[in-house]
């Protein structure tokens, strides 16, 4: 578990990546805890300070996600290069 409180959002995306699991929203959040700790939050090029929780509204809302919600993994396609 890495101690940083802020992460940029690619360590989600590449912690599913790697994964190769599916996720819905609940099991997403708890291994996005499990991995980074939970007080740690999240950063994007647009958004700062999102919780697990808001981490996963926002990545969804942009499209980021594959698949039904009860059972999506992250669209490798979407992944944006900035960082």
């Amino acid at each position: 578990m890495n101690n940083m409180s802020e992460r940029h959002a690619h360590v989600v995306m590449e912690m599913m990546v790697k994964s190769g699991n599916r996720y819905n929203r609940e099991s997403l959040a708890a291994e996005i805890r499990g991995t980074f700790g939970e007080s740690t939050t999240f950063y994007t090029c647009s958004a700062q300070g999102l919780t697990a929780e808001g981490l996963i509204e926002f990545l969804a809302a942009k499209g980021k996600f594959f698949g039904p919600t009860d059972s999506f993994v992250f669209d490798t396609g979407m992944m944006c290069q900035g960082h």
